[in-house]
């Protein structure tokens, strides 16, 4: 999964434990209803934001994580992190191949024809649809 947007704010890498680092983000999302989204990046992945500044347009590529708390008097809530792997300015970065593998080189779907129908016209009637 990708998000794209700035990054608002770029925290200081934290030593949780003495075996584990991570540094966070908050990325405004673009569009009608923008989010500040958390992204989180862990121990090796650390490194992948010393050349990001807040204000830079990016595309960070995430994984959700869920996990389960158990309070000590028996409770249990749910949270999710949003972990980041992978980090590239969003001006910069190649748009990934669609469902047709063909990127920017991908005909418009105005241009792609439609099959024929079984019956050899060029259109499909309803009671041709098999549900």
């Amino acid at each position: 999964m990708e998000l794209t947007g700035n990054i608002k704010v770029m925290m200081d890498t934290k030593e949780v434990s003495a075996s584990f680092r991570k540094r966070e983000l908050v990325l405004t999302t673009e569009g009608k209803y923008p989010q500040q989204i958390l992204v989180e990046f862990t121990q090796d992945k650390i490194g992948l934001l010393d050349s990001y500044r807040v204000g830079d347009q990016v595309r960070v590529h995430i994984d959700i994580r869920g996990r389960e708390w158990k309070s000590p008097r028996g409770e249990v809530k749910y949270f999710v992190s949003i972990h980041g792997w992978k980090i590239e300015n969003a001006a910069q970065a190649q748009p990934d191949a669609g469902p047709m593998g063909g990127g920017q080189d991908a005909p418009p779907f105005d241009d792609v024809p439609f099959p024929e129908s079984p019956n050899g016209g060029n259109s499909f009637r309803d009671d041709d649809i098999p549900f």
